[in-house]
């Protein structure tokens, strides 16, 4: 049967049209009920002895999907409009209904209601759901069900805050106050547009959670936000509206303090006026400008007006039980404390407080009253015992959206069968070169595994040099369009933990069908370059290929042969003339303006049995590190230039954007202090200032250029066509143009450049999603979002081994002033990467005689008797102490 669907549309050019769309529906369609007398049993999915079978709403799916996941909720049939509704209203609770449905222990089934001719509605009514009635619906099923516990899972909304807040206080509540309301956004849209406020992204400090800040690109500096009151319910990462308060309430950076662990409490939330202008002072860590003969410029401070976009997740913690006796029906009241400082307490109600006590659990917001100190929430599961390693570990893939879950059967049906090796079709592919004939090895950190890439260098007859960077051909297992494809472009990226790995792509492809490694015959893409002497390129081609690596060297391994002037077997000789062309590349590419810049990276000796961490120290780099990293640049350069060449619209590249003058303030604030002058009028200028920042001190150039990294932005992939050529440039490689192939086993961005590479090759055709521009943007967002909560895990990971570390290691140390605060500073530990704040005054103390000298970067006694400056080295004890139970921090003090 065929049915019209029509509907109006405006343009860009603003012109308003009709569209009509033919609708075919169909008699075929199942229910997925094996009880029902119309549909083929055949093909049911839910439980046969079902005594009733659940049809949920939009609302119900996108405001209780924490009690949906749990497995009492069975034997659920999901209209597939629902479906399209909650994709259209939040993409992260549609993706999570999605695997609800594609998960064969679990019985859902997606039933095509707007394809089948007697659920077909040829019109929605025009009503707004009634949100209370959902819940009440939702809270009587449960309650049926006869597991109490569940009613925890559900969302409690806003209008049970003011209630909550009567217990709160143990006395009729006064309905006071605490926060303004909102802007609506007609008020906020139209304050923008006038100037009136500022729009950004709210970062919350992590070592001060009463200390924010919004970057406003209208005023073109960053906003400070002072204290709970100034945030106004926002958290960090919302889109919020900015108002700035009157100038003699804006806030020098001098004046602003380090918060310590019970702050929150002290803190507390005051009653907020009706307008900026008399709003009161929040409580600072005043240093006193009394007596500062270098009075420093006041930062703009600002208050925010309203939420543009929220930014509320789930959130990993433990709960402070309050001092009160639980309410009627077993239900308790108790304040939920995340791990992340920067989150404000969440309060929820409980039916299993006992249970949950010593326990890390998730929590998630649903509403935030202005009349509530505190946002409410609702418990979502329990994720095991405090202080557990793998729970802790679990904790870190929580909070950064990794998804660590087993691939699906039907993610694994689409690999080869094991074991897998090279067929005749592979050799006799006209598009495949043969090289296994030639001298291929790979030079990787120890124990690697996942290997995706190997080198080859050979002498010519000529003087020149054929060289060549082999990467696994993993679109040759890995199709457009499957559920293995699907699955590794959600994940986007490998996990690389302390103690494991979270891989995109299953294990018998990283680790042994594309894994290159020695001895065996494995399918690679390969770019090979003829180079000069003096590492200037000839010619460049591209091929897909056969080879066999002769060697998976380390690079410990590999440094060893170059250094050691017995060897000359041909092996060490291609790794010496392969690291003598590195040389000349990168003195070039330094020569254009590429920065070396540092990072504080970490190297655990972990217990191969308890998983423990034995040893930390920083990671060395070697020249063989620099070796691999010179080609594996050079061939992105060369295949993105290739791509870009034959896709000018829909390639996947990698920029990198130049910092702002306010990025870079820091800098050179900190360079001016002692006595460096710093140029940062283009890469190049910065690079060479860099170099010439050198001291006595043979740690003092890498703390600089750690300093610097921190500057930056962060690099991005995006699609050509969205932007134009002057800003694909990569600061930091000083590169016009850049993008990712040589990791495709641990990156999805990888995957699309090789397809693409291919299809320039007219090796294979380009997949239609290539002509979806919106769809290929999407997918650049989404990698941009995972890389980043890969590297913000990595980091967590570390931090959490580094606290079991010292758990039984107290430890006396050097360590480097990198910021300085009225009331102490923030240190870096060279010796173990850690940074961490250090206090000079006692709790309770605002500042004490202390006082900052913003332009020589010292914090001093009033009387001038001791004074700390930036980049000074001071030796502290490292110790874990549990100041609040549950809650252990690596204590950085002073001797």
């Amino acid at each position: 049967m065929l049915q019209s669907k029509s509907f109006v549309r405006k343009t860009k050019q603003g012109k308003v049209i009709k569209v009509v769309r033919e609708h075919y529906l169909r008699d075929d369609i199942y229910c997925g009920a094996s009880i029902c007398n119309v549909c083929d049993s055949s093909v049911a999915r839910l439980s046969s002895s079902a005594s009733k079978i659940l049809i949920f709403d939009t609302n119900v799916v996108l405001n209780q999907i924490d009690l949906l996941e749990n497995p009492a909720i069975d034997d659920v049939v999901v209209l597939s409009v629902v479906l399209e509704e909650v994709k259209n209203k939040n993409l992260s609770v549609y993706n999570r209904m999605r695997a609800l449905c594609s998960n064969s222990l679990r019985k859902f089934f997606v039933f095509s209601n707007e394809h089948h001719k007697d659920t077909y509605v040829k019109a929605m009514v025009g009503e707004s759901p009634n949100d209370r009635n959902d819940r009440e619906t939702v809270e009587s099923y449960v309650k049926s069900l006869g597991q109490p516990e569940l009613l925890d899972l559900l969302v409690q909304p806003s209008s049970e805050d003011v209630a909550m807040e009567e217990v709160e206080d143990l006395r009729p509540s006064k309905k006071k106050i605490i926060y303004s309301e909102h802007k609506p956004m007609s008020e906020i849209t139209l304050g923008l547009h006038r100037g009136i406020y500022h729009q950004g992204k709210l970062r919350i400090n992590r070592y001060n959670p009463f200390e924010a800040y919004v970057g406003s690109e209208s005023i073109g500096d960053e906003i400070i936000i002072y204290g709970r009151a100034n945030m106004n319910r926002a958290f960090d990462g919302d889109i919020v509206a900015v108002e700035l308060l009157p100038q003699d309430q804006w806030h020098e950076e001098k004046s602003l303090s380090i918060a310590d662990d019970e702050d929150e409490e002290e803190e507390g939330v005051h009653l907020v006026p009706n307008s900026a202008d008399d709003a009161p002072r929040n409580k600072i860590s005043s240093s006193g400008s009394t007596g500062d003969p270098n009075p420093a410029p006041c930062r703009p401070s600002g208050r925010i007006v309203g939420i543009i976009k929220r930014n509320w997740n789930s959130y990993c913690g433990s709960l402070d039980p309050m001092p009160m006796p639980a309410s009627s029906g077993g239900v308790a009241h108790a304040l939920f404390v995340s791990k992340d400082r920067r989150i404000p307490k969440i309060r929820i109600q409980t039916r299993q407080l006992g249970n949950l006590l010593d326990k890390r659990i998730i929590v998630t917001v649903d509403s935030w009253d202005c009349l509530s100190r505190y946002p409410s929430g609702h418990y979502v599961r329990t994720i095991g015992e405090i202080g557990d390693r793998d729970t802790e570990s679990e904790v870190v893939l929580i909070e950064n959206s990794i998804d660590s879950r087993p691939f699906s059967v039907q993610v694994l049906a689409c690999l080869p069968p094991l074991p897998w090796s090279l067929s005749t079709v592979d050799l006799e592919n006209p598009n495949r070169k043969d090289l296994r004939h030639i001298r291929v090895f790979s030079v990787d950190p120890p124990g690697c595994k996942d290997i995706d890439d190997a080198l080859h260098c050979t002498a010519l007859p000529n003087g020149n040099f054929e060289v060549g960077v082999h990467i696994a051909d993993v679109t040759n297992f890995v199709h457009p369009g499957t559920p293995l494809d699907d699955e590794a472009s959600q994940r986007g990226t490998s996990v690389y933990l302390v103690e494991r790995r979270i891989d995109m792509l299953p294990k018998p492809l990283t680790e042994d069908i594309c894994s290159l490694r020695s001895d065996v015959e494995r399918l690679a893409f390969s770019v090979i370059w003829e180079m000069t002497p003096e590492a200037e390129i000839i010619s460049t081609r591209y091929t897909k290929s056969v080879i066999k690596s002769c060697a998976a060297l380390s690079y410990v391994e590999a440094q060893a042969r170059m250094d050691d002037s017995r060897l000359m077997d041909p092996l060490t000789t291609d790794l010496r003339n392969m690291n003598m062309l590195a040389k000349i590349m990168r003195l070039r590419r330094i020569e254009r303006g590429a920065l070396t810049l540092a990072s504080a990276e970490v190297k655990f000796q972990i217990d191969t049995e308890t998983h423990d961490p034995l040893d930390i120290g920083m990671y060395q780099i070697r020249e063989a590190n620099q070796m691999v990293e010179e080609f594996m640049l050079a061939a992105n350069v060369s295949v993105a230039e290739k791509i870009l060449k034959h896709f000018p619209q829909c390639s996947l590249l990698r920029r990198h954007p130049s910092p702002t003058k306010e990025m870079l303030e820091p800098l050179l604030r900190t360079a001016a202090a002692i006595g460096i002058s710093l140029d940062v009028s283009s890469s190049k200028a910065l690079a060479d200032s860099l170099d010439r920042a050198v001291g006595d001190d043979p740690y003092f150039n890498k703390l600089i250029r750690i300093l610097a990294t921190r500057c930056m932005t962060q690099a991005v992939y995006f699609c050509s066509g969205d932007l134009s050529p002057p800003e694909f440039l990569h600061y930091g490689l000083a590169s016009p143009l850049y993008t990712h192939f040589t990791s495709p086993i641990r990156r999805y961005a990888d995957v699309i450049v090789h397809r693409l590479l291919a299809a320039a090759l007219g090796i294979s055709k380009l997949p239609p999603i290539f002509q979806d521009r919106p769809q290929l943007t999407s997918i650049a967002d989404n990698l941009n979002y995972r890389h980043r909560n890969a590297q913000m895990a990595s980091r967590a990971s570390v931090e959490l081994h580094t606290l079991i570390y010292f758990r039984k290691r107290p430890t006396d140390t050097e360590a480097r002033i990198v910021k300085i605060r009225s009331n102490g500073f923030i240190v870096f530990v060279p010796k173990y990467g850690i940074e961490g704040p250090v206090y000079l005054t006692e709790k309770g103390e605002k500042g004490g005689d202390w006082y900052v000298d913003e332009v020589q970067q010292k914090v001093k006694k009033m009387d001038g008797s001791i004074s700390y400056s930036i980049l000074q080295t001071v030796r502290i004890h490292m110790e874990v102490v549990e100041p609040k139970p549950n809650r252990p921090k690596l204590q950085l003090t002073l001797i």
